[in-house]
C-alpha cells in the first residue's frame, strides 16, 4: 500500500492543524489506495480537547491559549515545544482489524530511533485503571500501557477516531518542557545530546515504515 509522507514547512494554528488532519481522514474514506503521514508543529501555544472531552475552565495560565477540538479521543493536550504526527489509514488496510496495533507499532518505531540516538525510551506497559470522571485534565497527566516515557516521564501519547473503518490517530512527543507547563519535561531536557534536525528528519520516515504493510487477501 502506498503512503505519503507530508513534512509540514512551517508551523500553522490549531484550526489548520486540526482541518488538514480532518481532510486527510476523508480523503481515505474515498480513496482506500493509500495512506498518509503527517509530521506538524503548532505556530503558538493551543490547547486540543479531546473529541469526548467537555469544554472545560482553563487554569488561568493558559487562558490566553486557543482551544480546539480534535477528532481523536483522550485527554487535552497542550501543544507547544512538541512534535505532532497524524496518521490516516483506510478501511482496507489490515489494522482496522486491531486499531490498537497502529499505536505499538507507531510507538515502537518512535522508540526504535530514540533509542538509537541515545534517548532510550519504553512503552509503559501495566498501568493502574483510573475511572474516567477521575482522570486528570491533561492527556500528558493520564496514564496507559502504550505511552512511551522515559524514566517516570511521558513523551509520547496518541489517540485514535475511527470512521467507518478507516482510522486517523494522533500523537505528540514533547521535545522541551512548555514555559505554560514546566512540570512535564520533553526529550531534550531529559536528554540534551540528541540532534534535534537528526530527530525529526528520521521520525517521518521511521513512522511511514511502520504502517506500510500489504492488506491481506479479504481486505482486497
Amino acid at each position: 500500500m502506498d503512503c505519503q509522507l507530508i513534512r509540514e514547512n512551517a508551523p500553522q494554528s490549531g484550526e489548520q492543524n486540526m482541518r488538514i488532519d480532518a481532510e486527510l481522514l476523508d480523503t481515505v474514506s474515498r480513496d482506500p489506495s493509500c495512506c498518509y503521514v503527517r509530521l506538524y508543529r503548532w505556530s503558538e501555544p493551543t490547547i486540543s480537547l479531546g473529541y469526548f472531552q467537555k469544554d472545560a475552565v482553563l487554569e488561568p495560565r493558559w487562558q490566553g491559549c486557543p482551544v480546539v477540538k480534535r477528532l481523536t479521543g483522550g485527554g487535552a493536550i497542550l501543544h507547544d515545544q512538541e512534535l505532532t504526527y497524524s496518521i490516516a489509514l483506510p478501511a482496507v488496510h489490515p489494522f482496522r482489524s486491531e486499531p490498537v496495533t497502529a499505536y505499538e507499532r507507531v510507538h515502537q518505531a518512535m522508540i526504535d530511533v530514540l533509542t538509537d540516538l541515545k534517548a532510550p525510551c519504553h512503552m509503559r506497559g501495566d498501568v493502574t485503571a483510573v475511572p474516567r470522571e477521575a482522570e486528570p485534565f491533561l492527556c500528558f497527566l493520564r496514564g496507559d500501557p502504550r505511552d512511551v516515557v522515559m524514566g517516570s516521564d511521558k513523551i509520547i501519547g496518541s489517540a485514535q477516531r475511527r470512521r467507518k473503518g478507516a482510522i486517523l490517530q494522533h500523537g505528540s512527543l514533547l521535545l522541551r518542557a512548555s514555559k505554560l507547563l514546566p512540570e512535564v519535561p520533553g526529550v531534550f531536557d531529559i536528554s540534551p545530546g540528541v540532534s534535534e534536525p537528526v530527530l525529526t528528519d528520521r521520525l517521518g520516515d521511521a513512522i511511514r515504515d511502520a504502517i506500510t504493510v500489504l492488506p491481506t487477501k479479504n481486505q482486497v
